[in-house]
């Protein structure tokens, strides 16, 4: 069996070897058994449960919570010629009936469905009637309702376990702690399940966290050698996602906005574009990003905390999935500990729910103020031990100086409670600086014992200290006094000298690439002899992928055209072994990276898609069949076929111009479409009269053609 799969792997999907424990996953699917995998972000997770589907006889059904996610997998198992079909509502209902009728006659092998559409009775019934290979049941954190993701629909997918006993199911989530696993095994009946459990580490993310200051400034500068690189930057609120993505437009940065407060279309066409182009920085909320298969996302920055260690991880798990280095970056301040703590306390769930909420936020804080090595207590959250620190984090690489902060913070403490519990850091900074305001006279805070005694410490420590003591649990925002602090009882030890505290000293970063963060961005990997060559490789793709109507990395990812520019094959057989490239993707496009990579062709601007569909039109005017413009074009004849109905669609060409067909088989695939009332039937419907007579291309041309009649 594993034979058979590597042989899968390499002849599909153009890798030589399996990685980590995707071999033992694969033959437990492959062979009939259940399984529940815990796997990084970018570990390979899709391949678990896309070789034994190939392995396997019947129909795949892959539950995908996203439509964007079912979409970008799709595209990707098309370009590798594995049949596969997304059914959602993007689609009509003629186009649901001629996915249903090709399901029937066993032409899909992989379909994706949202957890919804699965439990509807009328679904069930439907596979019921199928040979079913497996249920692979993606992003399944989504069933625990203490998650971040949770999405009540998964709750109901524990059902598939009773009614198709003999059928192998497999969970599959990059973010799981001890107890979100114990709930997917509890809720989808996966009691029988062998556990797959892959170190949470991602070694090629170097993490950063630096404290607010000037947030956009600081931003910038971690830009700053990053301009060709595509990044995700995270915001709390819906303003702040079009303020800051306006803002580095305006400094020349391009950006785009994602929250749902925009309109689906703008959200759609947003995602769309950067899925499609080279150096976008899509500016979010969390509502985006759980659907994106982008594998070469240079950077994750966060202007705003993140609720949990989940989310943080989940959310910066979104760079580097092509296993290039990549960059997590944040910054973090006290208004965002507020912000998040009256959301929590704002939100429906009762009061177990806020308390578990409440502690996640105290882990997200602590790592923040952590003084080891980030991953090492990154992953001790999801209690995987990491026995020496990781040296690729900026505790590691800068190291963290500390310094006895047990009498400051003494008086830090004694400030919040003299002055009443009841004031912001703004006004307990004032009072301990002994500054002389309004407000300070107005309640009586200059006659105080603590007032002027920190004058010896500037108002950025002071400030550093609080966002430490409240990090440490030794005081808390209180929500109900207009967020001021008040002490918390943890903070009884140090007031009573019976314990010690030191604390991080902030340090002024430096201005080296290393200093502010970098962890060599995907421009530094390229040589500056490579360069012209790169650019070429890349211009390449560009075109291939807007001439198929799929994302660059679809064609092949930046980790595989690396490994071209580096290895320069200068045969078929040498670009066969280029880790990515597979039968199928040699087949369509090996001749011609091999061109740019022997210096003739690839060096051309790139062509819009609007030039191929020009040059396609005129090529059939000439009298070339679709074939021969194929040929020309160095496309799919199916894409050929594509444009071509398109063309005829808008009236840019005549079916008697891109069709060469006997007058009575046209007259007969024309009977076949009008024979019937209403609207025209579908291609596939009528597809079984045709096969082996006629390309089914030829009949969307001809539909094209009818259609466009009876709009005129």
């Amino acid at each position: 069996m594993l034979e058979q799969a590597q042989r899968v792997l390499k002849d599909i999907f153009g890798y030589d070897s399996f990685r980590g424990r995707q071999g033992a996953i694969i033959e437990r699917v492959a062979r009939g058994g259940d399984a529940l995998v815990l796997m990084p972000t970018g570990g390979g997770k899709s391949l678990c449960f896309q070789v034994p589907a190939l392995l396997r006889d019947g129909l795949a059904v892959v539950v995908s919570p996203l439509i964007a996610l079912m979409d970008d997998q799709v595209a990707t198992l098309e370009e590798l010629g594995v049949a596969a079909a997304a059914l959602n509502s993007t689609l009509s209902s003629d186009e649901q009936r001629e996915l249903a009728a090709r399901i029937r006659r066993g032409e899909i092998k992989m379909l994706y469905l949202a957890p919804e559409r699965l439990v509807q009775p009328r679904m069930l019934d439907f596979l019921r009637g199928l040979d079913i290979a497996l249920f692979a049941i993606d992003e399944a954190h989504c069933v625990s309702q203490w998650g971040h993701d949770f999405r009540p629909e998964y709750l109901q997918l524990g059902q598939l376990a009773e009614q198709f006993p003999q059928v192998p199911r497999i969970a599959l989530t990059a973010t799981a702690d001890k107890r979100t696993r114990e709930e997917i095994v509890t809720r989808l009946h996966l009691q029988d399940a062998e556990r797959f459990l892959s170190s949470f580490d991602r070694p090629n993310i170097f993490y950063r966290i630096v404290p607010k200051e000037s947030p956009r400034k600081q931003l910038l500068a971690f830009l700053a050698e990053r301009r060709s690189d595509a990044g995700i930057v995270y915001c709390l609120s819906r303003k702040k996602v079009d303020e800051v993505a306006a803002f580095l437009c305006e400094n020349n940065f391009p950006a785009l906005p994602y929250h749902a407060g925009l309109p689906a279309a703008t959200r759609a066409a947003n995602q769309k574009r950067f899925l499609n182009e080279e150096g976008l920085i899509m500016v979010a909320t969390i509502a985006f990003g759980m659907g994106i298969d982008k594998p070469n996302v240079r950077f994750v920055a966060h202007l705003d905390l993140p609720k949990s260690l989940e989310a943080y991880y989940q959310e910066t798990g979104r760079a580097g999935r092509d296993g290039l280095p990549a960059d997590a970056w944040m910054a973090y301040g006290l208004q965002d500990v507020l912000m998040l703590k009256q959301m929590l306390q704002n939100s429906e769930g009762d009061e177990r729910h806020k308390r578990l909420e409440q502690h996640k936020l105290d882990a997200m804080l602590a790592l923040c103020e952590e003084t080891r090595c980030r991953r090492q207590s990154l992953l001790a959250y999801f209690d995987e031990e990491m026995p020496n620190p990781c040296g690729h984090c900026d505790n590691c690489v800068d190291g963290v100086q500390t310094w006895d902060a047990t009498e400051p913070a003494r008086q830090a403490l004694s400030a919040i409670y003299r002055t009443g519990q009841r004031y912001g850091v703004g006004h307990l900074v004032d009072v301990l600086l002994g500054k002389d305001t309004e407000k300070v006279r107005s309640f009586g805070h200059d006659k105080l014992a603590v007032f002027g005694v920190g004058k010896g410490r500037s108002e950025g420590e002071w400030r550093s200290l609080y966002r430490q003591v409240v990090a440490r649990g030794l005081a808390d925002i209180d929500l109900e006094g207009y967020g001021g602090l008040r002490l918390s009882d943890s903070c009884r030890p140090l007031l009573r000298g019976e314990v010690t505290l030191a604390l991080r000293k902030e340090i002024k970063p430096q201005t080296s690439a290393r200093g502010s963060g970098s962890a060599s961005p995907a421009s530094q990997l390229v040589r500056d002899e490579e360069r012209e060559q790169w650019e070429a490789l890349r211009t390449l793709r560009r075109n291939l992928a807007q001439e198929h109507a799929v994302p660059p990395y679809v064609i092949f990812p930046d980790s595989t055209l690396l490994e071209m520019l580096r290895s320069q094959p200068t045969s078929m057989a040498d670009m066969g072994r280029v880790s990515g490239v597979g039968a199928r993707k040699l087949e369509r496009y090996g001749e011609a990276f091999l061109q740019v990579l022997a210096g003739s062709g690839g060096a051309e601007a790139p062509r819009e898609v609007a030039d191929i569909r020009h040059e396609l039109i005129s090529l059939a005017r000439a009298g070339m069949t679709p074939l021969q413009i194929a040929g020309q074009l160095q496309c799919s004849e199916k894409n050929v076929y594509s444009l071509l109905a398109e063309a005829i669609g808008q009236q840019q060409l005549s079916l008697e111009q891109a069709l060469d067909l006997p007058e009575e088989l046209l007259s007969e695939i024309q009977d076949a479409f009008l024979d019937g009332e209403g609207e025209l039937p579908g291609v596939a419907e009528i597809a079984g009269q045709f096969t082996g007579r006629v390309p089914e291309g030829v009949l969307y041309c001809i539909r094209a053609a009818l259609q466009s009649e009876f709009e005129v």
